[in-house]
Parts: C-alpha cells; structure tokens; sequence
C-alpha cells in the first residue's frame, strides 16, 4: 500500500468514528490546561485529573501560584511523576505567564516555550486545543502508532515523526489527528502487546502486515528446518528483521516535553 493510500485510509476512519476526539485531560481554562498538560510528562492522564481539583482550587489563576513556592506547590502534585521538577516548574511558568504575558497564555508556540515546563511537544498542545491551530504534538504514544502503522518512515525523532505527519495530513485534521493518535495507542496500540485483534485499523497497518507475512513464513520454515536441517530462508530473516523496525521502543527522549 502507497503512503497516501494509508494516510486516507487513517484519516477516512477516524474522521467517520471519532470526528470529534477530544483531551482527557479535564480543565475549564487555558491557564488549567497548561497546568495539567505541564502535569502529565510522564504521567498518566488519569493521575493528573486525580490532583487537579484541589490544585485548582487552591491556585486558580497564574497570579495566584505566582506568589506560592514550589514547596507548597509539591504537597498537591505529590502523588506524580517527578513532582519536585514540576513544582519549579509550575512556579516558574506562573511568574513568566503574569510578568510577560499578563496572565493570558499565549498563542505562538515560541511564546509558550519561554516559560518554564513547557517544551515543543506543550506547546503544540495548548496551541491545538485553545486556539485550533493546525499543530501536532508528538508524545509516545504519537510516536508509535504513527511508526507502527507506517505513516512515518525512518522518523527516530518527535521532531521527524512530527514533520512528516503535518506533511501529509491536511491542515483541518491536523489537531485531531493528534487525539486520533494519543487514544489509539492508550487503548489499542499499546506498547509492549498490541491489541491488533480488535483493531480496526488492520486492513491498512504496516506492522500487522509485517506480523501476517512473518507468521506466514517463519512458521512454515521453522518446520522444514527441523525435518531437513535447512535454514531458515532469506526472506523471513527480512521479515524478522522488520518486525523489529517496527516494534517501537519507548525511551524517556520521546517523552520529553
């Protein structure tokens, strides 16, 4: 199948059963979302909304937790990942938002990577969700499902994988193919055992194509080297080979923020 093939293919599904996928992060202004999507390095969105409500409460505007210390900030994130970073950081995003940017978050993405905690993978968050613009935030789930299914080649980077995706999908689609993207690979795509048995996206996955053709050969071969001494053929040594290509290995880099 053609890449363009695939990239309609992706965009025809998700467009007809999931037009309207959204974040499941919870929050009510663009100051809570920067503060949950800051949050959720590394963590999960379930843990996030967990801690949000009280953190909220007591800090609901950048002003607010601009005057508090990421001492105090600690005993309400405690409970994630790396909350003594994310204190600082959330501190420090707060007296930059209030002193440059008049406690509104900004819209640039340039804007938004001056504060602390927010790198381009934020970034491009906030700039999606608050204010519909066509960027595409490559987390790790982003990263392998669209290495996975083959919408990416030879991308070892957020950055490439982020390129190529913003290449090929039309500018409209862009923020909710990052939606389409994240959930997939939360409950379907995950990482050590995909569940390609109730995937409906098979008929046009590269890495399920992948899987088929490696079944289909090695098994028969395995068996006529066991009764003739033979080696295995050249082709399934390939299709081994690209199994492992595909099978993406999730390392903290992809993570970062």
């Amino acid at each position: 199948m053609l890449r363009k093939d695939r990239y309609k293919a992706f965009i025809e599904y998700f467009s007809t059963h999931q037009p309207d996928a959204k974040t499941e992060l919870n929050y009510s202004t663009p100051y809570e979302l920067l503060v949950a999507v800051i949050l959720s390095a590394q963590c999960t969105d379930k843990r996030i909304n967990q801690i949000t409500p009280a953190l909220f409460e007591r800090f609901p505007d950048p002003y607010i937790l601009a005057a508090s210390t990421p001492e105090e900030v600690f005993t309400y994130i405690k409970s994630v990942s790396y909350p003594n970073n994310k204190a600082n950081h959330l501190v420090g995003m707060a007296k930059v938002l209030t002193s440059q940017f008049n406690g509104e978050v900004p819209a640039a993405i340039e804007d938004l990577q001056k504060m602390p905690g927010v790198g381009r993978k934020t970034a491009n968050v906030i700039s999606s969700i608050v204010y519909e613009a066509p960027a595409l935030a490559v987390d790790t789930h982003v990263f392998r499902v669209a290495n996975r299914i083959g919408l990416v080649q030879n991308a070892k980077t957020p950055l490439a994988v982020e390129k190529q995706l913003v290449k090929f999908i039309p500018n409209k689609m862009i923020r909710h193919a990052h939606h389409w993207l994240i959930l997939h690979g939360r409950y379907i795509c995950v990482a050590r055992r995909p569940k390609c048995e109730i995937c409906p996206l098979t008929h046009f996955c590269q890495y399920y194509e992948y899987q088929q053709k490696g079944k289909m050969l090695t098994e028969p071969a395995y068996n006529v080297q066991k009764k003739e001494k033979i080696k295995v053929s050249n082709k399934a040594i390939k299709i081994g080979q690209a199994l492992k290509k595909y099978a993406v290995k999730e390392e903290d880099r992809f993570l970062k923020k």
